[in-house]
């Protein structure tokens, strides 16, 4: 029997100490592609980070993840649901896969099995992802995916210099059930 955590191309996993030099360069890639640009940040802030998640108490609805290749053991990118409601039935999550590792597939099948858990499992209704604009191959991804533009707040982050529009989009449960197999054993 397969893990419900893994698939094809990448395996879900928790936060390891160890993977603090990965978070480091995730957060480097995101800066040089104008995802997000932040003050640096030490080494040493990394390593206490990823101690911090690899012992964190689980939130069941909020969580980070570690998303892993399965052909190579390598931390590639992550996701998380990082903003739930259960009385209403919706959350929001991300994902970021490293600039070596994009275009390969690895995202969109973390999406899947991430959704599967929160739409299966969980019993979440609805899942929000909120995307920069400029960024076109995720908005791309999401609607592969199954996802729809929901609205668009323009002027909403200020990234690279100037302001830009961040894009929402969502996916229903049964949208997804219909798109993608809701069993992942």
């Amino acid at each position: 029997m397969t893990s419900f955590w893994t698939g094809k191309r990448v395996r879900l996993r928790g936060i390891e100490p160890d993977d603090w030099t990965a978070f480091m360069r995730l957060a480097e890639d995101e800066e040089r592609l104008g995802d997000l640009l932040k003050p640096p940040r030490s080494a040493e802030s990394f390593r206490a980070w990823a101690q911090e998640q690899a012992s964190a108490k689980s939130d069941d609805d909020c969580f980070r993840l570690a998303i892993e290749a399965v052909d190579t053991g390598e931390l590639v990118g992550a996701a998380g649901s990082h903003h739930a409601d259960p009385r209403a039935g919706w959350f929001e999550y991300g994902v970021t896969i490293g600039a070596d590792h994009r275009r390969k597939g690895y995202a969109a099948e973390a999406v899947v099995l991430l959704l599967r858990f929160m739409f299966a499992e969980r019993r979440y209704h609805k899942c929000e992802a909120r995307i920069f604009a400029h960024n076109e191959a995720s908005v791309a991804l999401h609607r592969r995916l199954g996802f729809v533009e929901e609205g668009r707040l323009r002027d909403r982050v200020f990234v690279a210099g100037r302001h830009r529009d961040l894009v929402v989009m969502g996916i229903l449960a049964d949208e997804f059930a219909r798109l993608h197999s809701i069993s992942g054993l």
